[in-house]
Formats: structure tokens, C-alpha cells, sequence
């Protein structure tokens, strides 16, 4: 399987993952974002049945780089997405 390349610009859609892909998939893109200055990150999961959230936010909880994160406001997809902010 060919890797994607995806854009770091601060927003990461899961919708075309895998859920055994999240983990690695979500460490990489945070410290890419960090190392690139962007300290702000908005983590599309989708609204469904929350699993992904869930499992999105507990990957956040234990990652070093986050320093909080909350749902995103409504014009960036409410509680169908999840800001990430990094320690600088």
C-alpha cells in the first residue's frame, strides 16, 4: 500500500484512516504541526456514534505535545471535531 501524503497545515481529516492507523498516524501529524510552528490543530473525526472521538481524544490525553483540547466551535464542525492545542 502506498503511503498518503497529507497536508500539514493544521487540520487533520480522519474520515479516509483506519481506526488501527490513528495512533501513529495522529503522534506524527501533531509533531509535524509543531515542528512547522502551528500550535493550533483541528482534528475532523466526524459526529457517528463517538467511537472515533473517544479514541481521537484519548490519544490526545496521553500525548506529550497537547496541551488541551476541547470540541472545535460550530463553524469548524462542533462536536464533529476536536481542537488540539500544542505546547510550544
Amino acid at each position: 500500500m502506498e503511503p498518503i501524503e497529507i497536508p500539514i497545515d493544521g487540520v487533520l481529516d480522519l474520515h479516509t484512516f483506519l481506526p488501527k492507523e490513528l495512533p501513529d498516524l495522529l503522534s506524527d501529524y501533531l509533531a509535524l504541526c509543531r515542528e512547522k510552528g502551528i500550535l493550533r490543530v483541528r482534528i475532523i473525526h466526524g459526529k457517528g456514534t463517538g467511537v472515533q472521538k473517544a479514541r481521537v481524544r484519548s490519544l490526545l490525553a496521553k500525548n506529550a505535545l497537547v496541551r488541551t483540547f476541547k470540541d472545535a466551535p460550530e463553524q469548524e464542525g462542533g462536536w464533529g471535531a476536536t481542537i488540539a492545542e500544542l505546547y510550544a
